[in-house]
């Protein structure tokens, strides 16, 4: 009689569970970059003061009809701070939940045409955005007239 031991019947199982195992990673790691989205500024982003270096909010970018608005989800550096500086409803508001761009629709690899509000200067800019180094990071510049200002943004 020959018999098997427990252990070379097993093999076969372990390499199944193996290339499951591989065929399952792959295919999250797919779903993962498909998701992901690298070429859309879709996201939540950490806001970098260009003056200080200063990581100071968190900001997440939406889409509504073709168009692109971004929400401060959370600030950094002054929790809970209020609109001090703004003018009419947004008063003495909270900054957190404040829409701060809006308005920004798709040309060619840029979001241009909307406007972004600055509400420690209580100021609204002509606005273009647009991704760097595979989505990673954002530009975000606002105009005064012929004058801007850019800063970049990292996806969270």
């Amino acid at each position: 009689m020959h018999f098997k031991s427990a252990r070379t019947s097993l093999r076969p199982l372990k390499f199944v569970f193996a290339a499951l195992l591989a065929a399952v990673m792959s295919a999250s790691a797919t779903a993962y970059a498909f998701f992901s989205d690298s070429d859309s500024p879709v996201g939540s982003w950490k806001t970098i003061d260009d003056e200080t270096g200063e990581t100071k909010s968190v900001v997440k970018i939406y889409e509504v009809d073709g168009k692109i608005y971004g929400r401060v989800e959370r600030l950094l550096l002054k929790p809970g701070a209020l609109c001090d500086q703004c003018e009419g409803e947004d008063h003495n508001k909270p900054i957190e939940g404040m829409v701060v761009m809006w308005g920004l629709s798709a040309d060619d690899g840029e979001w241009s045409g909307g406007k972004i509000f600055d509400p420690q200067k209580n100021k609204t800019y002509r606005c273009k955005i647009w991704l760097e180094e595979g989505g990673r990071k954002l530009k975000v510049r606002g105009y005064l007239g012929p004058f801007f200002r850019t800063q970049t943004w990292i996806r969270q």
